[in-house]
């Protein structure tokens, strides 16, 4: 049976290219879409954390601040992410988010405004902004799960502020790392009980009542309507940690 040798992959039979790799390389025609191909896609991801981690590894504490794009200027939840971004730095603390407009930018101004680091990392979404004009260290990326990971793995704890999907999207993430023991002592702060109560009462109610959760899991969220008591909960259980 015919086969072919690609690095360490065996092909055979119907799997063998009918052209050699360096042929590709070389044939002008078509010559961008390798571009899109999986093995290429791997270095890209490689190249994501590799960035990622270069750029942040001497950030110092940080915590992770998330929230809706959508919340507008003047708003409550915009007035708040201020007021969190601030006091994070006032106490020793970078400022990551998702650099993106709403509250991301509400706690990346209220960060820079204090002087301190104000960390950025937006995604490349065709209907998304860029990095707003309040990020001092920014940096977009192509793939969700590397821009994940940065969140998580520079954070000592997690604010997040009203949001949509993409706040949901962290928060469970979040939620998961720390009930799987997968990262230790995670502080998770929710700000705004009307905005956050019908989430755990459903959790609560569905999830905890039908033995999907553990009654202990939901303590590892805590929930304010106080900027300030938000950043209090976060540092105190880092300090206790």
């Amino acid at each position: 049976m015919k086969e072919y040798r690609k690095g360490p992959v065996l092909l055979r039979g119907r799997n063998v290219p009918e052209s050699s790799t360096s042929e590709r390389l070389l044939d002008e025609h078509h010559r961008a879409e390798w571009l899109h191909g999986d093995p290429w896609r791997v270095l890209r991801i490689q190249s994501e954390f590799v960035e990622g981690f270069g750029a942040l590894a001497e950030l110092g504490p940080a915590i992770t601040v998330f929230g809706s794009a959508r919340s507008a200027p003047g708003s409550d939840e915009y007035a708040a992410g201020e007021i969190i971004g601030r006091l994070l730095v006032e106490s020793g603390y970078a400022v990551i988010t998702g650099g993106g407009p709403g509250c991301m930018e509400a706690a990346n101004k209220g960060a820079a405004q204090a002087g301190g680091l104000s960390v950025g990392l937006g995604i490349e979404l065709p209907f998304e902004q860029g990095i707003n004009e309040h990020v001092n260290l920014g940096m977009t990326f192509r793939y969700f799960f590397a821009r994940k990971t940065m969140f998580v793995k520079y954070a000592e704890g997690f604010i997040a502020l009203p949001g949509g999907f993409g706040t949901l999207d962290e928060l469970f993430e979040c939620l998961t790392l720390v009930q799987t023991r997968t990262v230790k002592r995670f502080p998770i702060v929710l700000l705004g009980h009307d905005y956050w109560d019908g989430l755990l009462a459903w959790l609560r109610g569905t999830l905890e009542a039908g033995g999907k959760i553990s009654p202990t899991d939901l303590d590892l969220v805590y929930v304010t309507d106080d900027p300030e008591d938000a950043v209090r909960h976060v540092l105190a259980v880092r300090a206790d940690g």
